[in-house]
């Protein structure tokens, strides 16, 4: 939901879109900010604007598959929570959802994600050629790319 990101962009366009998911937990969080916006505008421009905006993520919604807060998601949730993992909430739900499909996070939030065992991430905020230098990547925007092979997970996008 990186709009004019061209790294991102450029990545989505290599796959399926039958491959590609957001989380459940993404989704929301998108949500509840374009009505937070809402609620805080000023002025008639500021509500046409924030409407438009909410209007646009509804739109990019609906074109992706969204992955849901399963009970298998729930399980992984619970035994990340027994190890005290260090991450907000939230993350803790993306992260569940990512394992319990056997997923691959598409993150600029290395940070905190990096400290959930076994999640594999991926940052498309930047090129190929500085992924390959970089060592530390930027902070947050949650998509999910499927890995192929395991039973039950092709054919979703986010």
């Amino acid at each position: 939901m990186q709009r004019g990101n061209p790294f991102i962009i450029q990545r989505l366009n290599k796959f399926n879109p039958q491959n590609i998911g957001i989380t459940i937990i993404t989704a929301t969080e998108q949500l509840v900010g374009r009505l937070n916006v809402i609620n805080r505008a000023t002025s008639s421009n500021d509500l046409v604007f924030a409407y438009a905006r909410l209007k646009d993520t509804l739109e990019d919604l609906n074109n992706l598959n969204v992955l849901a807060f399963s009970d298998d998601a729930g399980k992984v949730y619970a035994e990340l929570v027994k190890q005290k993992i260090r991450v907000g909430t939230q993350d803790l739900r993306i992260a569940a959802i990512t394992l319990s499909v056997n997923g691959i996070l598409v993150t600029r939030n290395r940070n905190d994600f990096e400290k959930v065992p076994n999640l594999r991430l991926e940052d498309w905020t930047i090129s190929q050629y500085d992924l390959v230098k970089a060592k530390t990547l930027l902070p947050k925007q949650t998509f999910l790319r499927k890995r192929k092979g395991r039973k039950g997970t092709e054919g979703r996008n986010a």
